[in-house]
C-alpha cells in the first residue's frame, strides 16, 4: 500500500514509470531530464480522472455509424485499421495510459460487440474491437477534453459498402497545418495526426505483414553430449529437435508470430542460456518440448503439461521484490529522483517499483497457467495423456518472470505405443497442430493481452 498526498503519490508512480521506460541508467537520465514536465502533466492527468468524466462509453451516431472514444494523458501518434474473419477495428496507440469506454453489456452498442486493450510492444498500446459487420473508419481523431487538460482519441466506424478503390500503403501520416486549418493547442504544432479516411478493409495477409508479433521461443530439450531418454528405438533429444522444427515453421508460416528456437542443431545448451536466450529476445511464450521415462514395469503414457510450482513462484516473487529494491536504483538514478521530488521520494519509488515487478511474477504465473490449461485441451484432442496432465514443478526453465513458460512432456520413451508416436510423421503433425491452436486460443484470450 502506498501512502502520501494523491500529489505525492501520483509523482512517485510517474517517477516509478520513468524508470521503467529507461534500459540503461543513461538512458533513465535523460529521461529524468524531463521529470518537471511529467509531474506537472500528472497533475492535470490524475486530478482530472477524478473530477471530470471519462470517455463517452461507445455511442452510435446513426444505425449505421458507431463513435468509440479513448481518454489519452497527451496528443500522440495513432493507426486505425480495419480487419476481417472476424470482423474488427484495431486501434494502435504510441501510448500505456489509456482510459477506456465501459463494455457494452448484452447487446452491440450501435456497430460495437465488445473490445479488449492491452500492450503491443514496450510503448505502444493495442485496441481490439469486435464489430457486428464489415466496417471502414471513416474518421479518426484527436480531440480536447471537456476537461480542458487531457485529450480524446476519437474512432468514428460506419458499415461497409464495397468500392471500387485500392488499399492505400500507408497506415499512418502526420497531416501538416494549412492555413484553413489552423493547428488547435493540443496537437503540439499539427493540424492532429491522422491515418487515412475511409478505405476498405485490409486482409489478414496485409495486416501480418504490419502488425506486432509475439516472440515465442521454442525449447527443444537436451541436445549434444545429452542425449536425453531412450527406449524402444527413440532417442529424446532427435525426438524434440524434429518436433521443435516442425512446430516452429507451422507457427512461422501464420505470419502472426515471430518464432526462435534455442537450438536447431544436435548441440548441448546449458538450462541457463536457454532461460537467458528467452529473456534476450524478449520471448512472450516459451515452450520447452520434452519426452518422458518411467521405470521398469510402469504402464505410464501420455503427454503431461508442467508449469511452475505455486510455492516456487511464491519465492521468486520474494526474490525478485528484494532484488528490485537493492539494485533498481543507480547511484545517478537516486540522485535525479532526490533533485525531481526530494529524498523520500526514493523510497518510494523503490517501493513502487519492488510492487511492480511482484505483480510481474504474479501476472506471469497466471498467464503460464492460462497457456497450461490451453495446451491441454487441444493436445487431449489429438493425443493421449496422463491420468492428471496438468502438473506442477520446478524445472529451471519455468523459473523466471519475464514470460509465461511451460514444458510439455510429449510421450514415454518406455511405453512401445508412445515410442512409436514419437517416432511418427503422422502422429507429430497432428500434435504440432493442436499446439499451434493452444497458441492461437492463448493468445486471442484476453488475459494474454493484458500489459507484460
Amino acid at each position: 500500500m502506498v501512502h502520501g498526498t494523491p500529489w505525492r503519490v501520483c509523482r512517485g508512480i510517474l517517477l516509478a514509470f520513468t524508470l521503467l521506460c529507461a534500459h540503461s541508467p543513461l538512458q533513465a537520465q535523460s529521461l529524468f531530464d524531463g521529470a518537471e514536465n511529467l509531474l506537472k502533466q500528472a497533475d492535470s492527468l490524475f486530478t482530472g480522472s477524478q473530477t471530470a468524466a471519462g470517455p463517452s462509453a461507445a455511442a452510435p451516431t446513426t444505425q449505421q455509424r458507431t463513435r468509440f472514444v479513448v481518454g489519452l494523458p497527451k496528443t500522440t501518434e495513432f493507426e486505425v485499421f480495419s480487419l476481417s474473419n472476424p470482423n474488427r477495428v484495431v486501434v494502435q496507440v504510441s501510448e500505456t495510459k489509456l482510459r477506456l469506454p465501459e463494455q457494452p453489456k448484452s447487446a452491440p452498442v450501435g456497430l460495437i460487440k465488445s473490445f479488449q486493450a492491452g500492450l503491443a510492444g514496450t510503448d505502444r498500446s493495442r485496441i481490439i474491437i469486435y464489430v457486428t459487420e464489415p466496417v471502414i473508419v471513416s474518421s479518426a481523431r484527436i480531440e480536447k477534453a471537456a476537461d480542458g487538460r487531457n485529450q480524446h482519441l476519437v474512432v468514428e466506424i460506419a458499415a461497409f459498402v464495397p468500392v471500387t478503390a485500392s488499399i492505400s500503403s500507408p497506415v499512418k501520416q502526420q497531416v501538416a497545418a494549412t492555413p484553413s486549418m489552423s493547428p488547435p493547442p493540443f496537437a503540439l504544432g499539427a493540424a492532429g495526426l491522422q491515418p487515412p479516411l475511409p478505405r476498405p478493409a485490409v486482409s489478414p495477409d496485409v495486416l501480418a505483414q504490419r502488425a506486432f508479433k509475439p516472440v515465442i521461443v521454442i525449447d527443444p530439450g537436451h541436445g549434444g553430449h545429452d542425449s536425453g531418454a531412450m527406449k524402444n528405438g527413440a532417442v529424446e533429444k532427435e525426438i524434440t529437435l524434429a518436433f521443435s522444427k516442425i512446430l516452429a515453421k507451422k507457427l512461422n508460416a501464420t505470419g502472426r508470430y515471430k518464432v526462435m528456437m534455442t537450438r536447431d542443431e544436435d548441440v548441448f545448451i546449458p538450462l541457463g542460456d536457454r532461460v537467458a536466450f528467452g529473456e534476450k529476445h524478449n520471448a512472450n511464450l516459451f515452450i520447452a518440448v520434452h519426452c518422458d521415462y518411467a521405470d521398469t514395469g510402469s504402464t505410464a503414457s501420455g503427454a503431461t503439461i508442467y508449469s511452475l510450482r505455486d510455492s516456487v513462484a511464491d519465492s521468486l516473487r520474494r526474490s525478485t521484490r528484494d532484488d528490485v529494491a537493492s539494485s533498481v536504483l543507480s547511484k545517478n538514478e537516486v540522485e535525479k529522483v532526490k533533485r525531481a521530488g526530494g529524498s523520500d521520494d526514493v523510497s518510494l519509488v523503490k517501493d513502487i517499483l519492488a510492487d511492480l515487478a511482484e505483480r510481474e511474477v504474479d501476472a506471469t504465473h497466471d498467464r503460464t497457467g492460462v497457456f497450461a490449461k490451453t495446451v491441454i485441451e487441444t493436445m487431449g484432442a489429438s493425443t493421449a495423456m496422463r491420468n492428471k496432465p496438468d502438473q506442477q514443478a520446478s524445472f529451471r526453465v519455468l523459473k523466471t518472470a519475464q514470460f509465461p513458460s511451460v514444458l510439455i512432456e510429449l510421450a514415454y520413451v518406455t511405453n512401445k505405443q508412445d515410442a512409436a508416436n514419437l517416432q511418427s510423421d503422422a502422429w507429430r503433425d497432428k500434435v504440432t497442430d493442436s499446439i499451434m491452436s493452444a497458441v492461437d486460443n492463448y493468445f486471442s484470450n484476453q488475459v494474454a493481452q493484458l500489459p507484460m
